[in-house]
């Protein structure tokens, strides 16, 4: 199946495998995110892994009688893994290095799409229902270890999920990821363990250490909605490239730089407000319905009561 990459590598004298020529990719068709599919990375690899693990998991449930949610294992395996898929094994990954605005869709798959997917699947849950008592306790034990209480901590997380793409884009780091494939996979695992590690305490349904009442976690996601306004409407109205004179190295006649980069600007903008006005209310859902179970208990506790005073009330009245 032919691959097209705008980016033909050749190992330097130093073998550094930096790129030293670009090839003009043919235009940007929606066939061909279908057509360019390549799956000979480690990142395919590790994605068949995790399905392969979390739907034994889920069989292993089901064979001790136990029940797991459908919508878990729906959102896991869909947008979570598929989501990842979609971006980084389809040609969509063609054309990343090509197109800015391609490579924003990318960005927002991985940050903010799948990792709120992979956290509604709770795959931590589903190890500890199903791993045997060592292993579960070894897995315990890195949950509720510091580094994870510190990682996962809102405030350390929201700083880490807001500074880091300013960190890439405003710095040489982000031509750096261009002329470096290895670092270019790097990038794309750095995106998901980002988003993972902001999205996991907010929405996720595992048993994370310190997280924080629904209120609270509510706010939070509010606060990164300006963060993607900024960020989006900075791209759009920058006065120089991203990535420096990389695009228009490529010289592609079907392509403008500058349009190409006030449309990733768009795309930050407008995905990054509807991902996250969506993932409010799915954090008042939450909300919502942890209101109505404790609500409930509390209602199952006070009719324990009631009974167990008519009872003495009962057992005390006169024969």
């Amino acid at each position: 199946m032919l691959h097209v990459d705008p980016i033909l590598t050749t190992a330097t004298a130093a073998g550094a495998g930096r790129p030293l020529a670009a090839e003009a990719p043919p235009p940007f068709e929606i066939t061909r995110v279908f057509t360019e599919i390549q799956l000979d990375s480690w990142l395919a690899v590790g994605l068949v892994l995790a399905a392969g693990l979390y739907l034994y998991g889920v069989h292993r449930l089901r064979v001790r009688g136990d029940r797991w949610p459908i919508a878990r294992t729906v959102f896991f395996l869909g947008p979570g893994l598929g989501g990842i898929a979609s971006v980084t094994l389809s040609g969509v990954h063609a054309y990343d290095t090509a197109l800015l605005s391609v490579h924003m869709v990318q960005h927002m798959v991985l940050s903010m799409v799948a990792p709120i997917f992979l956290a509604l699947g709770a795959p931590v849950t589903l190890a500890l229902r199903t791993l045997p008592k060592e292993p579960r306790r070894r897995l315990l034990a890195v949950v509720h270890s510091r580094i994870v209480r510190i990682w996962t901590f809102p405030l350390v997380a929201f700083t880490i999920f807001v500074v880091n793409p300013f960190v890439l884009y405003f710095t040489d780091l982000y031509r750096y990821t261009l002329e470096h494939v290895w670092a270019h996979e790097l990038m794309h695992a750095h995106f998901i363990m980002t988003g993972c590690v902001f999205f996991w305490p907010l929405l996720g349904l595992d048993p994370l250490p310190g997280r924080w009442p629904y209120p609270a976690r509510a706010l939070l996601m509010v606060l990164s909605v300006p963060f993607h306004t900024v960020l989006g409407l900075t791209v759009m109205q920058s006065t120089t490239l991203f990535g420096g004179d990389w695009y228009p190295s490529l010289d592609l006649s079907w392509s403008d730089p500058w349009d190409d980069q006030v449309v990733a600007g768009g795309i930050l903008w407008a995905g990054g407000e509807f991902v996250s006005i969506t993932m409010l209310a799915v954090l008042v859902v939450q909300w919502v319905r942890q209101s109505e179970r404790e609500a409930r208990r509390v209602d199952r506790d006070l009719d324990r009561q009631e009974a167990q005073q008519a009872r003495e009330s009962a057992a005390g009245a006169p024969a």
